[in-house]
């Protein structure tokens, strides 16, 4: 670990180019990236298959 702090420190201008390079990347990256903004509003469903001899579907 000091040693990248060590190297950042002599080598600042390349930390700070590729900071800044990551910002505009990442704001690019953000703008780009589609959201979908309505939520889904159907109802939950759980399908359950049991057997009850003699009972209709509507009973169970």
């Amino acid at each position: 670990m000091e040693a990248i702090i060590s190297w950042s420190i002599r080598n600042r201008i390349i930390v700070l180019v590729a900071a800044l390079g990551l910002t505009v990347w990442g704001y690019f990256v953000m703008k780009s990236t589609p959201v979908d903004a309505i939520p889904d509003l159907s109802v939950n469903q759980v399908i359950v298959y049991s057997e009850w001899m003699g009972r209709s579907p509507q009973i169970m």
